[in-house]
């Protein structure tokens, strides 16, 4: 056997899949899927295949020609990558696939009707990034195979559905839906009786584009939307409210598409939709392609939060359409992307704007060198992450270093050089997945001897961050950065510095005073400015960190509070670590511990991974 990928089970010697159609039907009062899966391979093959699951009953697997059945095995789960599917074939070129979900599949949340903003009506939606595809259908979840896809979703009547596809057709479900072999089998249910029950309808789905399976994606619910734009529509729950924020907040979506295809080449995807989840989303958004899935907490009222829709436009080009081909090359979707997205706001919010974005990401970077100190491996650009869980080394590493050395790049070339080279880039590659041997390769013979001027070799595989990275300077940043040295003097920033500032200036602010300063400093800057109560998220939980790190206990219940209104990991892991990292601090801890039991159904499984490391690291 030769993996292809230090997290999947797929062999380099079988055919990928270059198609699987699913049939999924929906059972939210068990929070299951019951499903088939017909993957058609690239090549006829003889032999195992190799196929990756997690969570997933397997019923029986059949040759969808004869209808006879193929023998298959699972393998005892492996802890990272979950449970290895064999599949015996003999010059078959496609298998058919009946499997159940389970409850505590890691890409699937399942929200009770209390769980939502109209309690009404359940929800449930799926992360697949980084390897949790697997856990919705039995694929080669890697990055270096492509698929593309057609689904039909069988949910009850009042709900709807939306997918990272084209949506092709909402109708009622018929026999012809469901193989005729799907009748009772060894799980003890019959699929087509499932399948045409009363009260239900079937959304239709197709991809036409190959994506690599971290973006299969979709989310039911009672669904509403707002028109923003010629290509994009903004979703949420049908709650009048936040369709209305969020299409104010998302208003520029047109026009950022349009400065992305100046910048980077035709948008390949036809339609930019948006997403907005309930809050226990873990991220700030997901580049679904199609079909962007965002949390809420980047709805903030002055559109500040178009900046994480850029990121995600910026993907559709960066990720999308050149993907890495394992997570050890997870820069190449990443670094990109944040360049790209700096690029874009630059353009359509000018230029302090993006240099405030660096200014917190050059912050972010040293924070999350910090806390590799002990394991270097994971400040690199090209990462080795065999037996490592990628959820588990997620940073702003890849993100924020990449940026620089793409910088870098850009500064030695100039600007107009190095955006030629972006488009030949872009079109060279579009549809596959690389390495970062296969972009260095293709840098160096585009631009002939950047090898001199740039140790290219360090950048990728050196540990922290190079001597040639740089932080941003503009009169602003410096401004904010003065003021931020000031406080540790006991002098709070006036009134007249801060009228203009908006969410970006004040987590900028937050971020760069010192975690040691007297708890009544802290006091005194939130009753000027009341920033325990901002509805900006970023400056909320920057400024309650601090209040933490100085044992500032009478922020404690909006900690708590805060906890339990967001899953975004973006706020849990700096708060929980705050909570519970350190010797001394009994009663912190104590809360931290508490907190997340009461919260923890509210979380996605991939949060509740991420806090349950947190706290068995420091408790």
């Amino acid at each position: 056997m030769a993996p292809i990928d230090p997290h999947s089970f797929a062999d380099s010697s079988h055919p990928l899949t270059t198609h699987i159609s699913l049939s999924l039907y929906f059972d939210f009062s068990s929070s299951t899927i019951h499903a088939t899966a017909l993957l058609s391979l690239a090549a006829p093959h003889t032999g195992q295949l190799s196929l990756d699951t997690r969570s997933l009953s397997i019923h029986k697997v059949i040759d969808p020609q004869t209808l006879t059945p193929l023998p298959f095995s699972l393998s005892p789960i492996d802890p990272i990558k979950g449970s290895h599917l064999t599949v015996s074939l003999q010059n078959h070129s496609s298998l058919l696939i009946f499997f159940s979900t389970s409850p505590s599949s890691t890409a699937l949340q399942w929200l009770s009707p209390p769980q939502t903003f109209r309690k009404i009506h359940p929800f449930v939606y799926t992360q697949c990034q980084s390897i949790h595809a697997r856990s919705v259908f039995p694929c080669q979840d890697t990055p270096a195979a492509r698929i593309c896809y057609s689904a039909r979703l069988n949910i009850p009547h009042q709900l709807s559905a939306v997918m990272s596809a084209r949506h092709a057709d909402r109708r009622e479900p018929v026999i012809g839906d469901v193989n005729e072999i799907a009748t009772a089998d060894d799980a003890g249910f019959d699929f087509r009786s499932l399948w045409c029950a009363e009260g239900r309808v079937v959304e239709e789905f197709v991809m036409e584009q190959p994506i690599p399976p971290y973006l299969f994606a979709f989310a039911v619910g009672e669904l509403g939307f707002r028109e923003v734009g010629p290509r994009t529509k903004v979703y949420s729950e049908a709650v009048a409210e936040v369709l209305d924020s969020a299409a104010r907040e998302f208003a520029g979506t047109e026009e950022m598409i349009g400065q992305g295809e100046k910048l980077f080449g035709p948008y390949e995807w036809e339609r930019f939709d948006l997403l907005v989840l309930p809050p226990s989303f873990p991220y700030g958004g997901m580049e679904n392609p199609r079909m962007v899935f965002l949390t809420p907490t980047v709805i903030k009222g002055d559109s500040s939060g178009a900046q994480v829709v850029a990121h995600e436009l910026a993907h559709s080009w960066t990720g999308n359409l050149i993907t890495n081909k394992t997570n050890d090359h997870f820069w190449l979707n990443e670094g990109f992307t944040t360049y790209a997205e700096r690029r874009i706001v630059e353009v359509v919010q000018g230029e302090d704007r993006a240099v405030l974005n660096i200014g917190i990401g050059w912050r972010g970077l040293n924070e999350d060198v910090d806390r590799f100190k002990d394991n270097l491996e994971f400040t690199k650009l090209k990462t080795n992450q065999e037996g490592v869980d990628p959820d588990d080394v997620y940073s702003q590493v890849p993100y924020e270093k990449g940026f620089q050395f793409l910088w870098r790049i850009e500064r030695q070339i100039g600007r107009p050089a190095f955006d030629e080279f972006l488009k030949k880039y872009i079109a060279t590659f579009k549809f596959k997945s690389i390495d970062t041997e296969m972009f260095l390769d293709f840098l160096k013979s585009n631009v002939p001897g950047i090898e001199k001027d740039v140790d290219l070799q360090l950048w990728t595989e050196g540990t922290g961050i190079p001597s040639d990275a740089y932080e941003p300077v503009s009169k602003l940043y410096t401004k904010i950065l003065s003021l931020a040295n000031e406080f540790k003097l006991g002098k709070m920033p006036e009134d007249d510095d801060v009228a203009d500032w908006q969410g970006q200036e004040w987590e900028l602010y937050l971020e760069n005073l010192p975690k040691s300063v007297e708890a009544s400093q802290i006091l005194a800057l939130d009753a000027r400015y009341r920033l325990s109560e901002s509805k900006d998220y970023e400056v909320k939980v920057a400024f309650l960190q601090l209040a933490i790190s100085c044992c500032c206990r009478e922020y404690y219940g909006e900690v708590e509070k805060t906890l339990k209104e967001v899953g975004r990991m973006k706020y849990l892991r700096p708060l929980y670590t705050a909570l519970v990292k350190g010797s001394g601090k009994e009663e912190e801890k104590i809360l931290g511990k508490r907190v997340f039991a009461e919260a923890r159904e509210c979380y996605h499984p991939i949060a509740q991974g991420v806090v349950e490391s947190i706290l068995a690291k420091h408790m």
